[in-house]
């Protein structure tokens, strides 16, 4: 496939769990897990975009290019955006944004999303999704859903539970889903460097500022999003002390399978 770039947005400053990229995970921070896998994947280029001095310290330390980019951007693509033209990368160039926070991405789902979008001359973003299985999650505003048209484009995202099952659910909500018609979209994203350029001089749209959602903005201005549906589940990124555990326990366990396999061997 086509050379592509990944671009690991690193803040220090979180506000649910500040100095998140430098929580230390199996003995590593938590951005140079992030930046191995992406350095698994097809990438000719991972660069890890910050505001902090000691993110950029650490990331120099384990060998990663960085940019320093402005601690004012409204979001995170704006931040892209001004790493894409600092690189000078040309218009036709495939980026994708890999978030710093989440440090069991497998390198697949980079080469899938990008591929994606590669394969797809006529849409400026792809992103991933996966089947949505109960109805909980469905349910749940704060699981972005996303619905397709038939060849893989994104007909509209939101926190609603979309779509709608007339006939079914017509005097109350389900209680199983018995389909995989429903998404759950899935917040990696590839993009051409051009659409980058464009996107930052738009202003909100009437529908991201509704939903809280900024890929609604590339829809609205007539751009096509491409979106790839995942396989096998799709590991959660570290938000929270609680999920930083997690990540921190999946690690020991690997090693004690692993001292297993060699213990049989």
């Amino acid at each position: 496939m086509s050379d592509f770039v990944v671009v690991i947005p690193a803040r220090y400053g979180s506000s649910r769990l500040p100095g998140k990229p430098l929580m230390e995970i199996d003995g590593l921070p938590m951005v140079q897990h992030v930046w191995l896998r992406a350095s698994e994947s097809g990438a000719a280029r991972v660069v890890i975009a910050t505001d902090d001095a000691r993110i950029e310290q650490a990331a120099q330390a384990f060998g990663a290019e960085v940019v320093m980019t402005r601690a004012d951007h409204p979001s995170g693509t704006d931040r892209l955006a001004e790493v894409a033209a600092k690189l000078a990368l040309a218009p036709h160039t495939f980026v994708v944004n890999v978030q710093g926070d989440e440090p069991l991405l497998p390198a697949e789902a980079i080469n899938r999303v990008a591929e994606r979008l590669v394969a797809d001359d006529g849409a400026s973003v792809a992103t991933l999704a996966e089947p949505i299985h109960d109805v909980d999650t469905l349910f749940n505003p704060n699981v972005v859903k996303v619905v397709t048209d038939l060849t893989g484009r994104a007909l509209y995202f939101t926190r609603a539970p979309i779509p709608w099952d007339r006939n079914a659910w017509k005097t109350q909500p389900p209680t199983l889903l018995e389909t995989d018609a429903w998404l759950r979209h899935i917040g990696l994203y590839a993009y051409r460097a051009g659409f980058l350029a464009d996107y930052v001089t738009w202003p909100p749209a009437p529908l991201e500022q509704l939903e809280q959602l900024e890929q609604l903005r590339a829809l609205q201005h007539g751009h096509r999003i491409q979106v790839a549906t995942v396989t096998s589940p799709y590991p959660g990124g570290v938000d929270t002390l609680e999920d930083l555990e997690r990540v921190r326990q999946h690690f020991v366990e690997q090693q004690v399978r692993g001292g297993q396999v060699r213990g049989e061997k």
